[in-house]
């Protein structure tokens, strides 16, 4: 089976390196013009531009700063034209000692949550607005297996961030698909990104090994043909599922 996406413009959040540079790839591959989103990595997002065979377009937005969030999809849209699909990949995970003074915990826990579901949200809300009617308006959004099987103590604010993104894309593929809205979660087990070093420094990269099925960690590669698919409309009866992308190490 052969994926063409050409003619379609699809704004790709944290694409500047791990799962979001694995999707923005395989995306333009596939035949699409990408919106590269980055925060402070421009450097590496104009390298990962040059490398695209097809046209895609860098684009800065700080995602924890909601005021900067509010407003910048239609300006995208404005700018580049319209967008025809969005994949909220962009995430952090901040690990915070549940012991750690409140106020510290407070900061981490509402930093994350204003990166991790609240500038996602407000993303989809203007998409939703914008793509309304559209054929193609479709949402690919990135949860995690610890919104299911829950995290250790120091990643609370992580688990629980990409628990909420569950329910809202649920609750969008639900209501606004008569108007032309798909959306879906995709939801990876541990992967091998430098996000996840912090993990590994502190827990061992055996650790994660002896948690999973398969004999080699996930890597970004693996999770972006699924999200190439969800794009390309051939799966769109699958619209609000959750699709697990593990290696087993978690199976609900």
């Amino acid at each position: 089976m052969h994926i063409n996406l050409s003619g379609q413009r699809i704004l790709v959040t944290g694409a500047s390196r791990g799962i979001g540079k694995a999707i923005a790839q395989q995306l333009s591959e596939s035949g699409a013009e990408v919106l590269l989103h980055y925060n402070s990595s421009e450097k590496e997002t104009q390298e990962l531009q040059k490398s695209l065979p097809n046209p895609s377009h860098p684009v800065a937005c700080d995602l924890s700063n909601l005021q900067a969030v509010m407003g910048w999809l239609p300006s995208l849209v404005e700018k580049f034209g319209p967008i025809d699909a969005i994949v909220n990949n962009a995430g952090i995970a901040i690990s915070t000692p549940d012991n750690a003074p409140t106020s510290d915990w407070t900061a981490d826990w509402l930093k994350t949550m204003d990166v991790n579901i609240n500038a996602m949200a407000i993303i989809c809300k203007e998409f939703v607005e914008h793509a309304k009617g559209n054929s193609n308006g479709r949402i690919i959004n990135i949860s995690s297996r610890a919104a299911f099987r829950g995290d250790t103590p120091d990643y609370l604010a992580y688990a629980s961030s990409k628990a909420a993104i569950v329910s809202y894309t649920r609750s969008l593929a639900r209501y606004y698909g008569k108007e032309g809205i798909k959306a879906f979660i995709i939801a990876p087990g541990f992967t091998k990104t430098d996000m996840a070093q912090d993990f590994m420094d502190q827990y061992g990269e055996d650790f994660a090994l002896n948690d999973i099925a398969l004999n080699q960690l996930t890597e970004p590669k693996d999770i972006a043909p699924m999200v190439t698919l969800l794009c390309s409309g051939l799966a769109d009866h699958s619209t609000g599922c959750t699709i697990d992308i593990n290696a087993g190490s978690y199976v609900h």
